[in-house]
């Protein structure tokens, strides 16, 4: 069996024994809904003053009234048969608001994990090539102030600075400015949509709206990989090889990229699967303060009006992409060092 099919057999294996996990997730969200505060029936359907026979009726109609290890596995085989439930807040089903939603979350992170790439990794190696200097010290100053700075203050500060201040960013409130037009709803990415159509007027604005969000996550991403990219490049730069190539008089452009780079992306990758898993749940702050339609914000508002399916719907659907993102990373593995796949 060739590379290929030994990379296909080790990613199929890390499917299945993720399946538990997924199972495990679904079972625990399931639960923790249950013993948080407030009654949906109150809040959906009898309302605050009504009777108690009323909020019962309510309850009944909600599926709430069986015992929790009957709705348990109601809700398991809904599941199993590709049913999410019914958001009460949107009265729609959970399966469609998220993928409606999902499209502008996924648009908000990629952006922000492509610039997050393009900043953190050159500040990582170039720290490293000088290591202890001046350049090295700022660079790890300004990874530490991303990590301590929350992600709705930076967003607030950028606001303030580029909208309010100086006039150059449009108002932050959503996807598009409420003076342009909506392209086809071709993938759900409005710049990919747009360029579809070749509405480039309609793509500059859609790409204005999303630069202060994007950057907002950006910021706070940025200092791991820095971090790690830093240390990988340290202990590279260290490794025989290098010294080798060195001596054999090679330029270090070349030792740099061919050599020390090549042996420091693994960890880089690794941190790449963490950070993308994560931005999708965790920015939910940068939703709400730029009012960016995402599956978290939907997800919040669904939570704190004790709405159970989108909020189950949505931990599952964060654990899924962790699942996947880690496949595609062990992907990643094979093809930067094959060594990993045959071992």
């Amino acid at each position: 069996m060739g590379l290929f099919g030994i990379t296909i057999r080790r990613v199929g294996r890390r499917f299945i024994s993720s399946i538990p996990a997924l199972l495990g997730v679904l079972i625990f969200t399931f639960l923790l809904m249950r013993v948080l505060p407030g009654d949906p029936a109150v809040f959906f359907g009898a309302g605050t003053n009504a009777g108690q026979a009323e909020i019962e009726h309510v309850r009944k109609q909600m599926g709430l009234d069986k015992p929790i290890p009957h709705q348990l596995l109601l809700y398991l085989k809904d599941v199993a048969s590709g049913k999410l439930g019914n958001s009460m807040t949107t009265g729609q089903p959970v399966l469609a608001d998220i993928k409606q939603r999902l499209p502008a979350s996924l648009e908000l992170t990629f952006t922000a994990l492509f610039i997050a790439l393009v900043s953190a990794v050159p500040l990582g190696i170039w720290a490293a090539l000088k290591a202890g200097s001046l350049i090295d010290h700022a660079v790890r100053m300004f990874c530490v102030i991303g990590v301590c700075v929350p992600t709705f203050v930076s967003g607030l500060v950028l606001i303030y600075v580029f909208y309010y201040m100086l006039g150059i960013a449009p108002d932050p409130t959503g996807r598009l400015d409420v003076f342009a037009s909506t392209p086809p709803n071709i993938t759900g990415f409005l710049l990919i949509d747009f360029l579809i159509v070749g509405d480039m007027s309609g793509w500059w604005a859609s790409a204005k709206q999303l630069i202060l969000p994007a950057l907002t996550m950006a910021l706070f991403v940025l200092a791991p990989i820095a971090r790690i990219t830093r240390a990988s490049m340290l202990a590279a730069l260290g490794s025989e090889f290098v010294r080798t190539a060195r001596s054999l008089g090679l330029s270090s452009w070349r030792i740099v990229i061919t050599y020390a780079l090549r042996n420091a992306v693994l960890p880089v990758l690794t941190i790449l699967g963490i950070v993308f898993s994560t931005m999708l749940g965790a920015n939910v702050l940068v939703e709400k303060v730029f009012s960016w339609p995402g599956v978290a914000s939907y997800a919040l508002n669904a939570l704190l009006s004790s709405d159970y399916a989108p909020v189950q719907g949505f931990v599952l659907l964060m654990a899924a992409i962790f699942v996947f993102a880690n496949l595609f990373i062990d992907i990643l593995y094979s093809i930067s060092d094959p060594r990993i796949s045959i071992e």
